[in-house]
């Protein structure tokens, strides 16, 4: 009887073969071979199950066509749930490995870091219709205030989109498909409260980003609004009390230009807004929006405000 493997390599396919080929391929090219491929297919042919059935003679691929389309991110859970191996390698379909020598490096930091559950890599962002790259390696000092406090993602995901990540399987622990906007922050959170972190310093996977994708979609008042009080509220508004995470939201308020209680209603969320995010609104009203877009201004606003409001956030 075959065993299982170590690595579940689990794409979520939406009609795109070009990507998907791409992907692929740098799949087979890995030196670690100890992996499968799972592909769960949205899509509304049979394009990405020719394209997979040429290359299951090559490896070992198992692919799904869901009779309904299940959508961002529950084709995600769909391709998790039919893996068979103990570490985890979510792969969008426009992504792929930098080397390959990439699934190696993973496997040698589960070696070296048994206690270890969740080993994520610098990246390398790879704009498709500009044709540019940009290099993103975890900054320390960043590093150290997301392992002393995981909700800092709220400010920046500093871990990079699910691709870059290598996970152990916990089937307790899916994307949450409430939403998609913040939908790998929320399940990065989640997961960490019971797995410690590493990171490789290391680029190990492309990132493919182009105008077509799900996450350009959703950059809009009301799917952010909606979604980012929705994630507050899980990690609780304590969080506030993180002047990163007080930050993000001052930025959040600001670049949304949320001027009143009610244009945030109008974004679709009409749930309890803690009292420091009211005061940031407030004081932004007070000038003009011009004014706080000035990074002296803005920074120094943000922070006065902070102190303001420091001793309530606790009770937010």
């Amino acid at each position: 009887m075959q065993s299982n493997p170590l690595i579940s390599i689990c794409i979520p396919a939406y009609k795109n073969t070009e990507f998907l080929r791409r992907s692929l391929d740098s799949i087979i090219r890995q030196r670690l071979t100890d992996f499968e491929i799972i592909v769960s297919d949205d899509s509304p042919d049979d394009a990405v199950g020719r394209l997979c059935e040429e290359y299951s003679l090559q490896t070992n691929l198992r692919y799904y066509r869901n009779r309904v389309p299940l959508g961002t991110p529950e084709n995600w859970n769909e391709a998790v749930r039919r893996a068979r191996g103990e570490w985890i390698k979510l792969m969008h379909d426009d992504d792929w490995f930098a080397g390959e020598e990439s699934l190696e490096e993973y496997v040698k930091t589960i070696q070296a870091h048994p206690e270890a559950g969740f080993i994520f890599s610098a990246y390398r962002d790879v704009f498709l219709d500009e044709g540019d790259q940009r290099e993103m390696y975890l900054p320390r000092w960043r590093y150290k205030a997301f392992l002393r406090n995981h909700s800092v993602l709220i400010a920046r995901n500093i871990i990079g989109a699910p691709s870059v990540v290598l996970y152990k399987r916990l089937p307790a622990i899916e994307f949450d498909p409430k939403v998609k906007w913040v939908v790998d922050i929320d399940f990065y959170i989640r997961y960490l409260r019971t797995s410690r972190p590493v990171y490789i310093d290391k680029i190990l996977v492309n990132i493919g980003l182009g105008k077509m994708q799900v996450t350009q979609d959703c950059r809009r008042p009301e799917v952010e609004i909606p979604e980012n009080f929705y994630l507050l509220g899980k990690v609780g508004p304590f969080n506030l009390r993180n002047v990163l995470v007080y930050d993000a939201w001052w930025r959040l308020m600001r670049n949304l230009e949320i001027r009143r209680i009610n244009d945030i209603a109008r974004a679709g969320y009409d749930g309890p807004v803690p009292s420091p995010i009211l005061s940031m609104i407030s004081w932004q009203r007070r000038l003009p929006l011009r004014f706080w877009k000035v990074g002296f201004f803005s920074k120094t606003g943000m922070f006065l405000n902070y102190l303001f409001n420091y001793r309530r956030i606790s009770s937010a």
